[in-house]
Parts: structure tokens; sequence; C-alpha cells
């Protein structure tokens, strides 16, 4: 089921009238939401409904058994269970088929030979957000630093609640959890600011995303060798804010649908292409996986507080595992390479150590400039189905031949929108929610209508959202 589908948009209000009918039935309130989770993630394939259940139930018993363990080896092993079985069902379903195909790549060039043991399976929906966050409890009860809840209910719909479920935020249980052991208060003033959060969410997603892949973005990384630079370098800029708005949007919907229900969910993106340098830009971007890395990777890992050396390899480790959690691909692992390395370079420089307070306006701006089209160029080996696409792409626009075809007015369009909203002045969104809020019911009915139409009118068809392929 789609945030962008009709059926979503009959889903989401039954669901919302049930949920507050049931207000003073916390039990009832929570099994209600549970099974709709359940229904909202079986929609796409009911078999892998499994595969969610299993890990919730590894983790919800091991969150149980931690505390009770007498002997460090114990809790020990009990997490080594949670990682195994969490970490066991992403490795097979999402990269078992790439490793071995790489290691059979490998051994052919040998002149060897390897079976053939690569599976069919579908990519389970959203599989790299919801072990994140399942395995993120058990990790911390192991730490000490959360009771276990011993309701399996409460516990089955952290792990599940469909507005974030299959491309986040990724939600720590120290965050969701005590929200389900309150009654909860409806608040008009949040409700209607979660509605334009979805409303905004949906105009990312249908009216620039989606329309600029459609225009131009597409059709060029699906054959870079047909086009001139200038589409490839509009390409670029496109995708770049095509993922931006295609991911912050579903963040958007999914924190506005958390709102309706009473829940708040973390917020996910802060203007990223406003940073000044790639540190920052890591804490503007996709932040619940950033802090996720920080947290129970480059922590543990020693983060900065072992030798010079052992800290650009705690870095590289964590942005490379961080590149290929998006994807079993050699591109994504080189993205998550290039930012490692662009993370190194700016501590050995000491760039990320200075604060924006301590810069002009003029050093500002050029830091932000920089750091926007390294991201840019970061974004292109993202894109690419493979190296080869990449290094096509590459020699195509650094050849400087003019534009192959005529480029669409309404590429134009929506990159200049996305591009206003993104680099507009801060208090503009806030402003927007304010005003909204602000109206009568029979405006803000207008306002919701006429939205929709216009999504419903520029919507393309079968367009998911791009994480959900992660």
């Amino acid at each position: 089921m789609l945030f962008n589908s009709l059926h979503f948009c009959l889903f989401l209000p039954t669901i919302v009238v049930l949920a507050w009918t049931l207000r003073r039935n916390r039990t009832a309130r929570t099994a209600l939401l549970l099974a709709a989770s359940y229904y909202f993630y079986m929609s796409w394939n009911w078999r892998y409904a499994g595969l969610l259940l299993a890990s919730t139930l590894l983790d919800f018993v091991v969150g149980l058994q931690l505390p009770q363990a007498r002997s460090t080896a114990a809790r020990k092993l009990l997490l080594l269970a949670s990682v195994a079985g969490n970490l066991g069902i992403l490795l097979y379903f999402k990269y078992f088929n790439f490793f071995w195909d790489s290691a059979t790549t490998g051994v052919e060039l040998l002149g060897h030979s390897m079976p053939d043991l690569t599976h069919s399976f579908l990519l389970p929906v959203g599989i790299s957000f919801y072990t994140f966050q399942s395995l993120s409890y058990t990790i911390d009860v192991y730490r000490g630093s959360l009771t276990p809840t011993r309701s399996f209910m409460k516990f089955a719909l952290f792990v599940s609640f469909f507005p974030q479920l299959v491309a986040g935020p990724i939600v720590r249980a120290s965050e969701f959890l005590p929200q389900l052991e309150r009654h909860p208060a409806f608040s008009d003033d949040e409700a209607q600011r979660g509605l334009f959060l979805i409303l905004v969410g949906l105009f990312k997603k249908v009216c620039l995303a989606d329309v600029l892949a459609a225009t131009l973005v597409d059709r060029v990384f699906a054959a870079p060798g047909s086009f001139g630079s200038l589409e490839l370098l509009l390409a670029a800029y496109g995708y770049t804010f095509q993922i931006y708005c295609d991911f912050s949007g579903y963040s958007d919907i999914a924190i506005g649908a958390g709102a309706l229900l009473g829940y708040k969910l973390p917020i996910n993106f802060n203007r990223p292409f406003l940073a000044i340098s790639i540190r920052d830009f890591w804490h503007r971007w996709h932040i619940s996986l950033s802090t996720w890395l920080r947290d129970y990777l480059y922590i543990p890992l020693g983060g900065s507080r072992r030798s010079t050396p052992r800290t650009y390899a705690n870095l590289a480790t964590t942005m490379l595992l961080g590149g290929l959690w998006h994807g079993a691909n050699w591109t994504f692992v080189i993205w998550g390479a290039m930012h490692g390395a662009y993370l190194s370079i700016e501590r050995a420089l000491g760039i990320d150590r200075k604060k924006p307070a301590d810069m002009g306006a003029g050093e500002r701006f050029i830091r932000r400039v920089v750091t926007f089209h390294l991201v840019v160029f970061t974004f292109l080996v993202f894109r690419c189905d493979n190296i080869v696409v990449f290094g096509d792409y590459l020699a195509r626009l650094t050849a400087l031949d003019a534009a192959q075809t005529a480029i669409p007015v309404l590429f134009f369009v929506a990159l200049a929108v996305a591009a206003l909203t993104h680099f507009g002045p801060t208090r503009l969104p806030e402003m927007g929610m304010d005003r909204f809020v602000r109206q009568p019911a029979y405006r803000q009915a207008v306002i919701l209508t006429g939205s929709l139409a216009l999504f419903t009118m520029l919507s393309v068809p079968n367009a998911p959202f791009i994480y959900f392929q992660f």
C-alpha cells in the first residue's frame, strides 16, 4: 500500500476514526493499530509478514531474558542471538545474491567456477528499517539503558507501526513505547499540523519528485550516452532534489499520520542542502539512520576516542556499512566510501570543527555551495545502476556536448519549486503550517480537496517511494 494511493487515502481516515473511538481502552486501541499495521504490510505481500513477526518474537524474548541472565557470558549470548537472527534474515534476503555473485565473478576471473546458489525471493519491503529498529531495542536493554516491556502487543506495535514501517524514520523504543503507556489525548492543533504535514509530503512526492523523475531524470540515467552534458548536469541536480523530496516527503507523511493517531515520531530531515560540511550534512539528512549508525556502530567501534588512524578507520567502516545498508550493489558501497573519505578529510583539515557562528556570510555561502556539489556528485554513483553506467555518465558529462533533446519546461518548474522550498526562509514551512491551522474547518476542507485533486491529476502510476527498495 503506497502513501500516494487511493487505498491509503481510504485506509488512514478509517484507522484514525477507529483509533480515537477506542482511546479509553488502551488494549483495544493497541490491538487495532497492530492489526492495521500488519494489514498495511501484508497488502504488499502477505507471505513476508512472517519475517516481521519472527524478528519481533526474537527480540521480545531476548529482551525479557536479558535482565534474568546471571552471567556476562549469558547476556552476550542472548545479544548475539538477536544480532545473528536479525542480521541473518537481512543478509540472506537482501545481500546473499550480491555477495555470491561477487564471489562467483572473482572465482571465474581466476579460471574456476562456482555453483549458482542465488535465490529468487523478492526483497521484503522495509526489512532494513524494521530490523535496525528491533535490533536497537535489544542493544538498549543489554546496555541497561532501557527496561524491557512485558507486553508483546505493545512491542509488536513498536516494530510494525505502519506510518514509519516501510521507510522510517527509524524509531527508538525509548521514544515510542512510553507513548503507548499513556492514554492518548486528542489535540485538534496537533491533528491539523499532522494533516498539513501529510499534504506537504504528498506535494513533495507527487508534484516534485515524480515530476522530476518522469520529465528528465529517469530517461537520462537509463541511457546517459544518449544525452548531452547539459542534460546530464540538470539530471544530476534533478535527482538530488528528487531523492530529497521523495524521502523527506515520505517522512513528512509518516510523522503527520503518527500525529493524527496521537503519536510523535522523530524528525528525519533538516534542510540538508544548507549543510556547511559533510559532517553537517549527516546531521541533517536521514537523521534517524545517521544517529543509529553513530550510537550502535561508530561509538562501539571506538568513535574518536582512539588513535587518529583508528578514528579514520571507524569513520570509513561506519560509512561503508551505511552505504551497503541502502542496497546490495557496489554503487552503494562506493557512495558510502566517498562519504567516509569526505568525513576523514574534513576531520584531518579541521573543517568539521568550525561552527557557523564563527564564519562570515561569505564563508558560509562558499562552504554550502561546495558541500552541496559534493553531495550531488555522490548521488550520481548512488543513482547509477552499476559502475559502468557511472563511468559512462562521468565521461559524457565532462565531454561538454550540447543538449541532444528538448528539456521539458515542467522539469524546470519542478526543479525551481523544489529549490525554492528548500533554500527559502527557514520559517516558511512553519508559517505555512500556522496559517493552515488558523483556517476555519471549511477552508481546510477546500484546501484538502483541492490538494488531493491536484495530486490525483499529477500522480504517476506505479511510482513507489525510492526508499521502499532499501
